[in-house]
């Protein structure tokens, strides 16, 4: 019989999940000009490349509408995250944009950081 130490298995250590969040005005008022889609997604596989090569974490999508475009990603720690996608998010050239940086799951009362790009 188990005793009270025994667990069935092992539970991961709960881990905090920081997040870059990366907005860039795109043309028009609703999912950008024709050519813009491409060159995010081209992007988008770019920065996850450089995420996974640099084991910080996962590139996890995008949301476009409203004239903008939202690329997410997701890691254990928001600042080496983000210097795996610098380069990449600045060689976008949509313009206003802006990076958040959050320390933390969202429900909880978080920390988080705005860079201009």
């Amino acid at each position: 019989m188990a005793g009270s130490d025994d667990v069935p298995f092992d539970l991961p250590e709960a881990s905090s999940e920081h997040a870059v969040l990366a907005r860039f005005r795109l043309g028009g008022d609703g999912f950008g000009e024709s050519d813009q889609g491409s060159r995010v997604f081209d992007a988008e596989r770019a920065l996850q490349a450089a995420v996974s090569a640099a084991g910080v974490g996962e590139v996890d999508g995008n949301e476009f509408g409203g004239g903008e475009v939202v690329i997410f990603a997701y890691g254990p720690d928001a600042d080496a995250l983000y210097r795996a996608m610098e380069p990449g998010l600045r060689a976008l050239p949509f313009r206003p944009a802006h990076v958040v940086l959050r320390y933390g799951e969202p429900a909880d009362d978080v920390t988080s950081e705005r860079i201009e790009l």
